[in-house]
């Protein structure tokens, strides 16, 4: 490696599952990022050990990798040109869908400057205060959405429910401060780390923030294209509405393919055509205030939104049902930050998206107020005749770019729930080499593709999937103004009267959104309910059966010096060879290594326990990925690679067997206890290496199931049924890591459920 990653100085390791004889190893943190000339080094203190432990784990805190290289001035302007196709698609596109979809009854002029009052303070308040200026700065080093809030808070504190839950890193984000002392910490902070109970329903508000987005990500597409292509019955009455949907079925399914091209690549084709659509909308919009109604920004005022609620009362409630789609895809905004950065966002938002909604909302507002009744065709009716053509390509190419935003941000969050084991493992596919954050997952495109033509053809009323929008966008900003607060709160330390003026605007605005849009269940709103409880149930059962499993092979592992009893037995043999051994736990070696060795009667000379260790930090520098030790034992090695949740597994087959043999051969060769030895031992386990690999190089995993006896629960047979399913037709993590299917074992073992 060409100086990278740098060096960590000193500090304490804590070693896992060092023997008496072993109390003054120290640990070789290697870099993988070569496997040749690879730099190494090792603390000058000794190792703390842990009782039954199996390797070493880094010491706190990691020097976490930075998400993204620091950009000049331009290629920010660049990178905030790429947004407008991919980010910020269903946000400028709410105009070809908020008016139809408000159940209006003889609106009068004060109406509409109420309407507009409301929309204009909900994109300033919402779009401006809350998600430029505040969320993009609670980004998990880079990476942005529901779930990376949830990390942030977990890796901050000691409140995650995640296997990996005590690991505490560096953060690079803007006010993120490590607070280890009790003295320090709040009453609040306090309160979660003590309560399971108040820490589950952290992780339910999170789960069903990431359901909901998931649902945006199936009906944003949906909504506008079928919003678009409606626009084609103004000057064809004839085009029955079963054309229309057809019509948009077929563009939904070209986009929806065009997925595996990446992310980069879409956006370079789209954002042509998001900047015309950016331009034309509020140019189209000034000319309509000044033929329509030139003191339209009067409306700007907020007594208006006090006489719109004054005047029409219950029925100006559930109009907020309607009007709560002007901020469509602001979640996108903030879920999108791992795809770019938060300066591009900021500028594209702030220089472009913001006043071409301001003005071309100010536009319809505008041509309704002079033609009240035309509200059911809010945008199409505002456009003159003569661009109307022009006007409705770019609408509908716009449409398309906008299903783009929600999309890409689906890949995200279900990427980082696989990575942090909330979601059964699915393929991600990598699409940018320098940019990480940029993933697409088939399973998951092709998902998306079916249940969004799905929503068309059978809810093919725009009303209805309008009242399910609703609900998806109301929720999920709420639930995002909830873990914001938490993360001011408890990360931050932002002063209390801040917290509280934060807190009550925005609770208060969304909870009333959410309120209005709720009583739209029965009319379409249950759609995403419908799909969040499907998604939230497979989270659940996923994360139940793996809490199970874990809780098995901590109560079952196997530690050195019963592995060293199980391997004096008569009859054990060494075989030749070198063996890749994974195992799940970190503080032990899991229970299916007995059941190998009692049953297959052998170990191979050189056997490396291997743990794939996701930690609860987006990226973890190039030279912590592996960490490799002894355990005490001959032949017998402990090698742990760690990813952040924003990383790619990129090692493969040949490649990844000689980085970590390499990185043990620079430890021996180098760790402390071998430069007093004699050279000509440290040259014989140095051969015995070389030998093992020769002889074959093997990679065993275990394929556990669950033996549910009569002894469960009801509740226990039926959660680990479901689990059991997911299990056995999700991906395998061997396959991340490019391993031959002819070196690949996999040893059966039934767990006692």
């Amino acid at each position: 490696m060409s100086g990278g990653g740098g060096e960590r100085q000193g500090g304490t390791a804590q070693e896992l599952g060092a023997t008496d004889s072993a109390a003054n190893k120290r640990e070789i943190v290697v870099n993988v990022e070569s496997s040749s000339s690879i730099p190494y080094h090792y603390s000058n203190r000794h190792s703390l050990r842990l009782r039954n432990s199996a390797f070493f784990i880094p010491p706190a805190p990691l020097t976490v990798a930075s998400t993204l290289p620091k950009m000049g001035r331009w290629e920010t302007v660049v990178l905030a040109y790429k947004t407008l196709g991919v980010v910020f698609g269903g946000l400028v596109t709410s105009p070809l869908y908020v008016y139809p979809s408000m159940p209006l009854k003889s609106p009068t002029e004060q109406d509409y400057l109420g309407i507009y009052s409301i929309m204009f303070w909900t994109l300033t308040l919402i779009g401006v205060v809350k998600y430029t200026c505040i969320a993009l700065k609670a980004d998990d080093q880079g990476e942005g959405g529901t779930f990376a809030l949830y990390s942030l808070l977990c890796r901050n504190m000691n409140i995650g429910l995640l296997s990996s839950k005590q690991v505490q890193t560096n953060s690079s984000s803007s006010h993120s401060v490590l607070l280890g002392s009790t003295e320090n910490k709040s009453r609040l902070r306090m309160f979660f780390e003590r309560s399971i109970v108040a820490r589950r329903v952290l992780l339910f508000i999170a789960m069903l923030g990431t359901c909901m987005l998931i649902g945006d990500g199936i009906l944003t597409p949906a909504i506008s294209v079928l919003s678009a292509m409606d626009g084609i019955r103004a000057p064809f009455p004839s085009v029955s509405k079963s054309l229309v949907e057809a019509l948009s079925a077929g563009v939904l399914v070209v986009l929806f393919l065009l997925q595996k091209f990446g992310t980069s690549r879409v956006s370079f084709m789209f954002s042509p055509i998001m900047g015309a659509w950016t331009l034309c909308t509020p140019l189209v919009g000034i000319y309509s205030i000044i033929k329509h109604y030139p003191s339209i920004f009067k409306a700007l005022s907020p007594h208006y939104i006090l006489r719109f609620f004054w005047r029409n009362g219950k029925e100006g409630w559930l109009l907020l049902g309607g009007t709560v789609l002007c901020i469509t895809g602001s979640e996108a905004l903030f879920a999108d930050l791992g795809h770019f950065n938060r300066s591009s966002i900021q500028i594209a938002f702030l220089l472009t998206i913001y006043p071409s909604l301001v003005l071309t909302y100010a536009g319809q507002t505008a041509y309704l107020i002079k033609n009240p009744t035309d509200h059911d065709d809010g945008f199409y009716k505002f456009i003159p005749t003569t661009i109307y053509w022009p006007v409705f390509i770019i609408s509908t190419l716009a449409a398309i770019v906008a299903s783009q935003s929600l999309i890409s941000a689906t890949f995200s969050v279900i990427k980082q729930s696989v990575v942090l084991d909330y979601f059964p493992k699915i393929k991600v596919v990598h699409t940018s080499s320098n940019k990480e954050g940029e993933v697409y997952s088939p399973e998951v495109n092709y998902i998306l593709m079916v249940l969004c033509v799905a929503v068309i053809l059978i809810f093919g009323d725009g009303k209805d999937i309008g009242n399910a929008f609703g609900v998806v966008v109301s929720l999920v900003m709420l639930i995002t103004t909830i873990l914001l607060t938490l993360v001011m709160i408890m990360i931050w330390r932002t002063p209390p009267w801040l917290v509280a003026i934060y807190f009550f605007i925005f609770f208060t605005m969304e909870g009333v959104y959410a309120s209005a849009v709720l009583s739209k269940i029965p009319e379409g709103g249950w759609i995403p309910f419908a799909i969040s409880f499907i998604l939230a149930f497979i989270m659940f059962g996923w994360f139940y059966g793996r809490q199970k499993k874990m809780e098995y092979e901590l109560t079952h592992k196997i530690d050195l010096e019963r592995l060293g009893m199980l391997l004096s037995e008569p009859g054990i043999q060494r075989v030749p060879g070198l063996c890749f051994f994974y195992t799940n736990i970190q503080d032990g070696l899991t229970p299916i290594l007995g059941h190998y060795i009692k049953n297959m009667r052998s170990l191979h000379t050189v056997t490396i326990f291997t743990t794939l260790r996701y930690l609860l930090v987006p990226k973890v520098a190039a030279h912590e990925r592996i960490v490799v030790n002894r355990l005490g034992l001959e032949g017998v090695y402990g090698c742990v690679i760690q990813y952040g949740y924003a990383d790619s597994l990129n090692l493969e087959g040949d490649g990844f067997v000689n980085q970590v043999t390499d990185s043990l051969q620079v430890y021996i060769q180098n760790c402390p206890d071998n430069l007093t030895s004699d050279h000509e031992e440290v040259q014989e386990e140095i051969s015995a290496f070389e030998e093992a690999k020769l002889a074959g190089v093997v990679h065993i995993r275990g394929k556990t199931r669950f033996y549910i006896g009569n002894n469960c629960g009801w509740f226990d047979r039926s959660m680990l049924a479901f689990y059991e399913f997911l299990h056995g037709n999700c991906r395998s993590a061997l396959p991340a890591l490019g391993v031959p299917l002819s070196q690949r074992i996999e040893v059966g073992m039934l767990y006692e459920a």
